[in-house]
C-alpha cells in the first residue's frame, strides 16, 4: 500500500502523528551520531571520550528503529518478498496485502502487550545502565508509543487493503 493523501478526521491525525514520530526518531538518530562523533574526537584529541556513549547509542538506536516502524507500515515501505507476487494478479496481491496488514496488526498488538509488561518489570526492579544510571523503563515507554502507532498504522493499512480486496472482487 502506498501512502494515501492526508484527509480530515482520525486518519489525517494518525498520519500526521506517525510522520512526526518518525521524524523525531530521525532527529534522535542524528543526535546519537553527533554524540559518537564528539566521543571519538574527544578520545582522539583530549584523550577522554564521552562516558557512557555506547549506552546512549544502544538505547537511542533501539528507540529510533521502533520510531520508524509505524511510518514504514503506513507507507508500505516494509520489506516485501515481491518475487513471490510479481506474476500474481491484482486480486491475489490485494489478498496478500490484506494478510500482511492483518499479520502486522496482530504482531504489533502482541509486542505492545509484552513490552508493557517489560516496562513494568524494568521500572519495578529499577534497572539502569551501568555508567550513566539511565533508567531502562524510559526507553520502553518510547518504544510503547511506537508500538501503539504501529498498531494504528496497521489498522489503517488493513482498512485500505480490505477496500482493495472488495474493489477487486466486484470487477
Amino acid at each position: 500500500m502506498t501512502e494515501q493523501p492526508r484527509g480530515p478526521g482520525i486518519e489525517g491525525f494518525l498520519r500526521a502523528a506517525i510522520t512526526a514520530w518518525a521524524l523525531a526518531g530521525g532527529g534522535l538518530l542524528v543526535l546519537v551520531i553527533a554524540l559518537n562523533v564528539l566521543s571519538v574526537v574527544g578520545g582522539a584529541v583530549v584523550g577522554r571520550p564521552f562516558p557512557g556513549d555506547f549506552e546512549i547509542t544502544e538505547i537511542g538506536i533501539a528507540v529510533a528503529v521502533f520510531a520508524f516502524l509505524p511510518y514504514c507500515q503506513m507507507t508500505g515501505a516494509n520489506v516485501k518478498a515481491e518475487i513471490l507476487t510479481s506474476r500474481a494478479g491484482p486480486r491475489l496481491r490485494a489478498l496478500m496485502g490484506l494478510a500482511a496488514s492483518l499479520t502486522a496488526l496482530a504482531f504489533s498488538v502482541l509486542l505492545l502487550w509484552r513490552m508493557w509488561f517489560g516496562l513494568l518489570d524494568q521500572k519495578a526492579y529499577g534497572y539502569t545502565t551501568t555508567i550513566l544510571q539511565f533508567p531502562h523503563w524510559i526507553a520502553f515507554a518510547a518504544v510503547l508509543v511506537s508500538l501503539v502507532l504501529l498498531a494504528a498504522a496497521s489498522g489503517l493499512t488493513l482498512f485500505h487493503d480490505r477496500q482493495d480486496v472488495a474493489t477487486f472482487g466486484t470487477r
